[in-house]
């Protein structure tokens, strides 16, 4: 199937089409949701922004073949576009205004508008550091765990009969595909005695953050730090546990940050392990020590992340490489704010992601990023860059 098909498939599958939408936008899009097409002298902001550290960013390439996380394939428009600025970047140094210029020529611009709203939503996240083992000791008895090999991942298309539609992932067994066990069955020995635990942390709750987060550093007893990337999940929903804390203990949403729930979970154990567990979603890592210190993490397509620029979008509504302007107000995490009017490119995504104009910011690594990741829950202008 080539990409134009496939892509096309997935989003029937996906998503209930406008036909008014449908015609106005070279793109599908969720009944409801708008697409406008701007120009790009209309865009606030646009003329003042460094397109070309957005423009080496794109001309990494789209995504790696596979992506670490599988999304809507890569139209065959999008993957020409990819290709025509590598060669370009071949050529010497791409500037600012070549950049601009590129983007201007080889992509329409379009506003994109969720069902019921006139703005998207973003929130912030980061590569967590933590200390750890390679070995279990007392001070470091919580396992991290490899991809089990029995672990099936679900693909848009697939159809598995007599499973719930809102797994994205079963074991493959003898008798066919089952549910994967939960967080729960996990944490009390379901994938004891294979060999699968690559390193330990402190306690439950840093292997939480570094789940949530889908990558991480982790400081070894020698100094030493090793890289660790998503390798797959147990296909069960993700819960918010601040959504759930934030219910239980009348907490406004807006003050329930990633430090403070952290606070609350390292405080209690007990408390800890049993909200932890409502989040039946669970994730498996891969050790990355080749990468470079300075490098950033690496996101669902593949590629490592650049703070600021790099963002995370719903796989089952955009491809990767797909450049996004955005226009937001987020904390500077020092008391201020920060409005941010740039070009990023879509480079990973994650489970909570969900929505047409819905975006993860990815804010940096270590812990001052964490703090500021913690605090961005706030209203997006969104608009897609589509290739012409």
């Amino acid at each position: 199937m080539n990409r134009a098909a496939g892509i096309a498939l997935a989003f029937s599958a996906a998503v209930c089409l406008s036909s008014m939408t449908a015609m106005a936008a070279p793109f599908p899009l969720p009944d409801g949701a708008r697409a406008e097409q701007r120009a790009a002298h209309e865009i606030d902001g646009w003329a003042r922004d460094d397109h070309a550290r957005a423009f080496a960013i794109f001309a990494r390439g789209c995504m790696a073949d596979p992506p670490l996380r599988q999304a809507v394939p890569l139209p065959d428009i999008l993957a020409a576009v990819c290709d025509k600025a590598k060669a370009l970047a071949a050529k010497g140094n791409v500037g600012r205004d070549q950049a601009r210029g590129f983007f201007e020529q080889n992509f329409s611009f379009w506003r994109i508008r969720p069902a019921g709203a006139d703005t998207g939503f973003t929130t912030g996240y980061f590569e967590p550091e933590f200390e750890g083992s390679l070995k279990r000791t007392d001070a470091f008895p919580t396992p991290l765990y490899d991809r089990p090999k029995d672990l099936v991942t679900r693909f848009p298309e697939d159809d598995w009969p007599g499973l719930e539609k809102t797994l994205s992932a079963a074991r493959r067994t003898e008798r066919g595909l089952e549910p994967f066990p939960d967080r729960t069955a996990i944490e009390t020995g379901a994938l004891d005695g294979q060999g699968l635990e690559i390193l330990w942390l402190r306690d439950p709750v840093d292997r939480f953050v570094l789940q949530v987060q889908g990558s991480g550093r982790v400081r070894l007893p020698d100094g030493s730090v090793t890289r660790l990337t998503y390798s797959g999940r147990n296909g069960h929903p993700y819960t918010s546990l601040g959504r759930v804390l934030s219910q239980r203990e009348a907490i406004p949403p807006e003050q329930m940050t990633m430090d403070r729930l952290v606070a609350r979970l390292k405080a209690d154990p007990a408390f800890a392990r049993d909200l932890i567990r409502l989040n039946e979603s669970f994730v498996f890592f891969a050790r990355r020590d080749d990468l470079p210190a300075e490098s950033g993490p690496i996101g669902g397509a593949g590629l490592p992340l650049t703070p600021l620029r790099s963002i995370a979008i719903d796989r089952t509504a955009w491809p990767y490489g797909l450049p996004v302007w955005i226009d937001t107000t987020i904390p500077d995490g020092a008391g201020g704010d920060e409005h941010l009017a740039r070009l990023m490119i879509a480079q990973d995504t994650g489970s909570a992601i969900l929505g047409p104009a819905r975006m993860d910011l990815f804010v940096g690594s270590g812990p001052a990023a964490g703090h500021r990741a913690g605090l961005i829950r706030h209203p997006v202008s969104f608009t897609v860059l589509w290739p012409r």
